[in-house]
């Protein structure tokens, strides 16, 4: 999901109002101290994923009882707004004991000293099994060799499609064989003329976007010497194919997580490109439930395969006044017990070696196996220290793309120069 910076609202400032006071820096207590006779405590989770909290307060009530002097507060806001929230509640020392990290933040944080260190905490812990969380996750939230966060979850991009729409049509069904041509022959013969139906959903969108087809291609985001890959050949080449949707009629124009959802639930969109965290919410809808299935992305004409790969981490505030009954309620979630719950649950597709079956049995609706098929190309969701600032700014001059005032050729120009810029600020 892409970052955005809001306005803070009203709706916001009530937001920030549940995040006071839980953050205030006190002196540490040991590692390991025995929590089971302290006095009871509350301790605040913020996610901003509101298909995940019903799982999540399973877990937490399960833990409560185990623990029954730490209480769980688990407090939802929305992508945006989470983030505006999380940034003021760092100034003013107030931020949740416990949150989602993510890797487009996660440097900020860890580089400004506002996150636990847990080094210490998981050596100590006869629950937590770094071994078993993919690398690559481990290493978004690790910083200068220090663990900031554990890996909660991970995910990858699928293609959605209408079934129905593919019936009435006749159409078989998207495969695991299928190419970018067998996609846009498809899309189409189901697009009608009217404007009613369209065959594919492209949006102005990254993760859940263009970024797979750029890795399909054998194109890159951002180097290995962090530099912008939009300008590289291959990245250009997948960007026309991607836009060329829209700019055939084939895809409506969106700008708009909450309207692509929108265009698939109300039948507009036969395709669409959707990440396995979306699950609980597509289980959820009745029209989803009875109209679509999940496949695996097709793959460029070359044979060139790829998924975006991402995950969360779960971090500790650093200023804390509990930290640990904080540590106590991540060490859970961080723990096999706790992460095969959060499969079984159809959280998400916990991070921790051996449970995504678990999460795959948890779903009898769709053929969510395929999120799982993928991993063995996915490519790491790109990022570097300051992700969610080059990646809003690539947003804002891709835009000219999609909306037909600039060629796909000057966006990507335009997207590696902003990009460039806030990248050699890194350095």
């Amino acid at each position: 999901m892409k970052r955005k910076a809001l306005a803070l609202t009203l709706g916001l400032l009530l937001t920030l109002a549940t995040f006071t006071g839980c953050g205030t820096q006190t002196k540490k207590a040991a590692v390991g101290t025995d929590t089971t006779k302290s006095k009871a405590v509350t301790i605040t989770y913020a996610i901003w994923d509101s298909n995940q909290e019903k799982g999540l307060r399973t877990i937490a009530d399960e833990f409560e009882k185990e623990n029954s002097n730490i209480k769980i507060k688990i407090q939802v806001t929305g992508w945006a707004d989470y983030w505006t929230a999380l940034e003021a509640g760092a100034t003013g020392g107030s931020l949740p004991d416990t949150f989602w990290m993510h890797s487009n933040e996660i440097y900020k944080y860890a580089s400004n000293d506002q996150l636990m260190n847990l080094n210490d905490r998981i050596k100590a812990s006869k629950k937590i099994e770094m071994d078993k969380f993919p690398s690559g996750l481990k290493s978004i939230y690790n910083y200068k060799s220090n663990q900031y966060a554990i890996p909660k979850d991970y995910d990858t991009i699928a293609l959605w499609y209408n079934k129905t729409m593919f019936d009435k049509a006749g159409i078989t069904y998207p495969n695991d064989k299928w190419t970018w041509t067998d996609l846009e022959k498809t899309a189409k013969k189901l697009t009608k003329a009217d404007g009613s139906q369209y065959g594919i959903l492209t949006p102005l969108h990254n993760q859940e976007g263009y970024y797979n087809f750029v890795y399909q291609n054998g194109g890159t985001i951002i180097t290995k010497d962090k530099k912008s890959g939009y300008d590289d050949p291959k990245t250009v080449e997948a960007m026309k194919y991607y836009v060329n949707f829209v700019k055939d009629g084939l895809s409506p124009k969106e700008f708009g997580d909450a309207e692509r959802a929108t265009d698939m639930q109300s039948g507009k969109c036969a395709m669409g490109f959707f990440g396995s965290w979306n699950l609980s919410g597509f289980s959820s809808n009745d029209y989803m439930k009875k109209n679509f299935d999940v496949a695996v992305l097709p793959s460029s004409n070359n044979g060139g395969r790829a998924t975006i790969f991402n995950g969360l981490g779960n971090a500790i505030a650093k200023g804390t006044k509990h930290p640990d009954e904080s540590f106590k309620w991540i060490e859970y979630l961080s723990s096999k017990e706790g992460q095969t719950r959060q499969a079984q649950l159809g959280v998400a597709i916990s991070a921790y070696d051996g449970t995504a079956d678990a999460w795959v049995a948890s779903n009898k609706t769709f053929n969510v196996k395929v999120f799982i098929d993928m991993v063995k190309y996915a490519q790491i969701r790109p990022y570097s220290n300051t992700t969610g600032v080059w990646e809003d700014k690539a947003y804002e001059v891709l835009k000219g793309a999609f909306t037909g005032e600039k060629t796909v050729e000057q966006a990507c120009t335009d997207a590696a120069a902003v990009m460039n810029k806030s990248l050699v600020q890194e350095k």
